[in-house]
Formats: C-alpha cells, sequence, structure tokens
C-alpha cells in the first residue's frame, strides 16, 4: 500500500477483509507469511507497539469522558502529561473540524461528529496506518454520503495512509486511490478505481464493481480482440474477449446499463455498432441514476439500460418497443466463471 495513499480492501461478506485488517493490526496472528509496515517486520511487535490505530464500525468512544478526554486519552496512555495531551487534542478536534467541542458529552454529538471524534482519537497519536472497519456501516444514508466526503478530504489533509475495508462498492471508488477487489480471501485485482470499473480483469470484478448485465453463452467467432457470442434464444452479442477465449468455448458477457444507448428509432443509433430490440418491462425511477428494464425480442433476455438523457425518456411506459445497442469496447467477454457471482441485475 503506497504511503499516503487512501487505500481499500472491497469484498462481499465473510471474504476476509476484517481477519486482514485484524491481522495488520495484531489482533489475529498469520499462519504464514510475513506482514512490514514501513519496512519493518511486524509479527512480532504487539497491537500497542505498531505504528497502525485501528477505528471500528461502532466507533468505541468512551461515554463517561467528554469528547476532549476521548481524544486524548490514547497521548496519556503513552505517557504525554495531561495538560499537554489536552492541549493536542483540542488542536487535533479543530483540525477534524470540530473546535469548541472539547468539553461536550459522547451523547451530545451527531453521527457524523462522533465519526471525525473516533477519527481524532486515531491521528492524534500520529499512525503510520489509519485502519477503517466500515467506519460508516452504522450510519444513515444521507450522512455516509456526506462523510464520505469528509473522509476523503480527512485523508488528503493528513497524508496519513488509510486502509478502509468495505463491502460498499460506492465508498471504495468515491474514497480510494486504489482498491483491492477480495474474493474468498484473495485479491482478485488491485487498481485505481477506473481501471477497476472499466477494465475489470475477472469476471468477479466485472460482476460486483459497478452494475452490470451478465449473459451466457459460447464463443461463435473471434476476430482480434473482439469475439462474438451467441447466448440463448438466439442473441448474439460482440464484446471484447480475454486472450484466452477461443471458439466454441462457454462465455459470460458483461455490459454495463450506462454502456447502453437506447432510441425510439433505429436510425438514432450509430449504424455501425450492432442493435436490438427490446420491449419495455418496467421504468425504474430515480431521478439522475433511473433505468429501464427491457425484454430482447428475439431472445427474451432481460437487460437494464440507465436512462442517461434526462428527461428525453420520461414518458417511457411499458410494453413499449424500442431499439438499443452498445460499442463492442464497452463489453468485457471472460471464460465462463466455475461458481455462482453475486451480480444484481443481469440478462
Amino acid at each position: 500500500m503506497p504511503r499516503g495513499s487512501f487505500f481499500s480492501i472491497l469484498g462481499p461478506s465473510g471474504c476476509g477483509k476484517t481477519t486482514l485488517l485484524r491481522m495488520i493490526a495484531g489482533f489475529v496472528a498469520p499462519d504464514a507469511g510475513e506482514l512490514e509496515i514501513g519496512g519493518r517486520a511486524m509479527l512480532d511487535v504487539a497491537p500497542n507497539r505498531r505504528p497502525a490505530i485501528m477505528v471500528f464500525q461502532h466507533l468505541a468512544l468512551f461515554p463517561m469522558m467528554d469528547v476532549g478526554a476521548n481524544v486524548a486519552y490514547g497521548l496519556q496512555q503513552r505517557g504525554v502529561a495531561k495538560a499537554e495531551a489536552a492541549r493536542r487534542a483540542e488542536a487535533m478536534l479543530e483540525r477534524v473540524g470540530l473546535p469548541g467541542v472539547a468539553r461536550k458529552r459522547i451523547e451530545q454529538l451527531s453521527g457524523g461528529q462522533k465519526q471525525r471524534v473516533a477519527i481524532a482519537r486515531a491521528l492524534v497519536l500520529e499512525p503510520t496506518l489509519l485502519l477503517l472497519d466500515e467506519p460508516l456501516g452504522a450510519l444513515d444514508l444521507k450522512l455516509r454520503e456526506h462523510m464520505k466526503v469528509e473522509l476523503k478530504q480527512l485523508q488528503a489533509a493528513f497524508g496519513t495512509t488509510f486502509v478502509y475495508i468495505t463491502h460498499d462498492q460506492s465508498e471504495a471508488l468515491v474514497l480510494s486511490d486504489r482498491v483491492a477487489v477480495m474474493n474468498h480471501g484473495r485479491f482478485e485485482q488491485v487498481d485505481t478505481p477506473q481501471a477497476l470499473y472499466y477494465t475489470p480483469r475477472t469476471p468477479f470484478v466485472a460482476g460486483f464493481v459497478g452494475a452490470n448485465n451478465r449473459f451466457g453463452g459460447r464463443v461463435r467467432s473471434v476476430s482480434g480482440a473482439r469475439v462474438a457470442v451467441a447466448g440463448e434464444g438466439g442473441l448474439v452479442l460482440h464484446a471484447q474477449g480475454a486472450a484466452s477465449v477461443s471458439v466454441g468455448d462457454a462465455v459470460e458477457v458483461y455490459v454495463r446499463p450506462e454502456a447502453i444507448a437506447l432510441a425510439r428509432q433505429i436510425d438514432e443509433l450509430p449504424a455501425n455498432q450492432p442493435s436490438y430490440d427490446g420491449q419495455v418491462v418496467s421504468v425504474l425511477f430515480d431521478g439522475a441514476a433511473s433505468a429501464v428494464l427491457l425484454r430482447e425480442r428475439q431472445s427474451g433476455a432481460e437487460i437494464r439500460v440507465a436512462l442517461q438523457q434526462t428527461g428525453r425518456f420520461a414518458d417511457l411506459r411499458v410494453d413499449e418497443t424500442v431499439h438499443f445497442g452498445f460499442d463492442p469496447a464497452c463489453a468485457a467477454c471472460f471464460a465462463a466463471s466455475a461458481g455462482p457471482t453475486d451480480l444484481g441485475h443481469g440478462g
């Protein structure tokens, strides 16, 4: 993990994220391997001696202490004089945007303020690594969105390396410089958020990061990096193929809802791209995130399409016939995965 970066570990529940974070913190000993922080081996170093502080999902603030005492607690445990610890605690609270709250009780704070107090309590100890175990999970949606911005700004201001674990892809993509996508105890891909989203290297990453339509089929033809895939019901899809796929292979094609163009007249779609006819099954209104669920006429496959054109399709109706298509370069094709993948919408 590069020093001074915001590094997230993203994966479904039970994949090993928290176990890994607890190994870094020193609460769990690995069965094998090495662990280094700043080039220094950590396996024989006690948790309280490691340059890493963990912020838990439920924060673990001390309700019997005021805010200032909570933040100063770790400093006093390290032998810092009470007056100096209080001064440094108040300075840190000001840096995290909470001036003048040192004398308040914990129960007087909002959820977002408690979050910042927990981070201030960790940062005042000047750790090399700040470990955050799904710290926004207990917050309501609106506050979670606000705290994403707060966390990103705090990390940039302090320059401390943040290691953040989450099962929420939006948190990982918005906050991080780099993200490791974890599956069954292994990293499937470590990359920038943009690379994970636009150029996933495995079916799991393609399915887990962002919304996707997934289609199964067999490779009908290969032309350079492009493949034609024959799916159920005679549906033929064109996609960007992995180097390992050959004619006859079972594959999966992933197409993001926002990569699909929608039109009421066929000539409104690019003439050099394959196009399809679909019937509107459902209109999923969600403001700027609105989408439509279509049933492809020939195969019956269901496809989710993002309604990016603001207001243009506001009058779409169930059972209406429309046309859609996508650039094959925006569709990813992989050899069929061995097991089920948690994908959400798919064909």
